[in-house]
């Protein structure tokens, strides 16, 4: 469910400075020089040799490129495992449980990354090891987050946030950023399950990711980042310009079961009737590994891209009229035919024929199908290398 559809339809490099002509897909870590890379090369195995992860790796020092560095890709091994760039099954041939062990999923993570078509590039190793701590950061606070959806939802924590039309909501003075999205996203603790749109929601994840990390390893941006909310939220367009890069393209898409774990992901509904209620147009949701996607709606039952495959082809089922002529959506209609339709077999190869297509551009409801072209990725965060700047509130009052 969704209020913002994705807009951007090009590829955004990763820093946009490296010649990859030789280097296809993987994880590029960058030295600072030819003669570095010998101690680059000892800090990545001894990366890999932590995360146990040396099995499924290769790490090929390149110190002639002109960007000279470290490449890691998927070895036979994990590339068996992971055909045409499925990463969804890694955690089921591992026997990892990344959801009950951060160990398991940061595990997930590299070696999905391993998998990737398009190179992650990285100035330094403790670049990769923050990128990889954020997407545990993110698959744990979604799986954690259970909301109730409101496209219209102005509820949050009195004591954490206020709320104004021109800013959103906004820090209250002298409150902890983190305390305020955990309590906001996480009833398990708050006692309380606040409205949200997804596409919201799914900000929130993120930017409790973010700071988590950043608190650590740049307090100052972290700050920056409060001081902001405390004035105007960082949200929509804004808020994926500010903290995301885009990778993949309609030209040259991502492979349609190609998902690293703690990374956002939008599944749009290729039907347009339904696709007119508003929370219905699509989809954000975080991969949480082992072949899951988080439920913000129903934290205890997350989607396999099966079941939210049928669950959005039902929604044009679930299409109704209110008493005032508005169109709705009746969920109780989308239940009951997800699961007829998931008592049968044919029936499911039938919806996902069509629902695993790649998504026709944005306006256009021909034969596409649910599946984004691109995925998103988290910018730099570390104060040498950080490409994030947070804008100044253009709000006065």
């Amino acid at each position: 469910m969704d209020i913002q559809h994705r807009q951007t339809e090009g590829v955004l490099p990763f820093t946009g400075k490296a010649p990859f002509s030789q280097i296809t897909g993987g994880i590029f870590v960058c030295a600072k020089n030819g003669s570095d890379i010998g101690a680059l090369l000892k800090q990545i195995e001894t990366l890999v040799v932590h995360l146990h992860a040396q099995a499924y790796l290769n790490i090929h020092p390149l110190p002639d490129t002109p960007e000279p560095g470290v490449h890691i890709t998927a070895s036979h091994q994990l590339s068996v495992m992971t055909p045409h760039a499925d990463t969804t099954g890694i955690a089921t041939c591992l026997g990892l449980n990344g959801l009950e062990c951060s160990a398991d999923l940061e595990l997930e993570i590299i070696l999905a990354m391993a998998c990737s078509p398009v190179v992650f590039e990285y100035p330094s190793r403790e670049e990769l090891v923050s990128a990889i701590r954020v997407r545990r950061n993110a698959a744990l606070a979604a799986y954690q987050a259970e909301l109730n959806f409101d496209t219209e939802g102005l509820e949050r924590p009195r004591h954490y946030w206020n709320y104004h039309p021109d800013t959103s909501f906004t820090l209250l003075p002298g409150v902890s950023l983190i305390d305020a999205l955990i309590e906001t996203t996480q009833p398990a603790l708050s006692g309380h399950v606040y409205s949200f749109s997804c596409f919201r929601a799914s900000e929130y994840i993120l930017t409790l990711a973010l700071a988590l990390e950043l608190r650590d390893c740049h307090p100052a941006l972290h700050r920056q980042i409060e001081a902001r909310w405390s004035k105007q939220a960082i949200m929509g367009t804004e808020f994926q310009s500010v903290f995301l890069r885009e990778y993949g393209s309609v030209s040259v898409p991502i492979a349609p079961r190609f998902y690293v774990p703690g990374e956002r992901v939008w599944f749009k509904n290729p039907d347009e009737p339904s696709s007119n209620v508003k929370g219905y147009e699509g989809s954000w949701l975080y991969y949480l590994g082992s072949g899951l996607f988080n439920n913000f709606w129903d934290r205890k039952n997350p989607y396999t891209i099966v079941s939210k495959c049928l669950e959005i082809y039902h929604w044009r089922n679930g299409l109704m009229r209110t008493a005032q002529g508005e169109l709705a959506m009746d969920e109780s209609v989308v239940a009951k035919r997800v699961a007829q339709s998931s008592g049968n077999a044919q029936e499911i190869e039938r919806i996902l024929a069509q629902m695993l297509r790649y998504r026709d551009p944005y306006g256009v409801y021909a034969q596409g199908g649910c599946i984004d072209t691109t995925r998103e990725s988290f910018r730099l965060i570390h104060p040498q290398s950080t490409d994030i700047h947070i804008p100044v509130s253009n709000i006065q009052r």
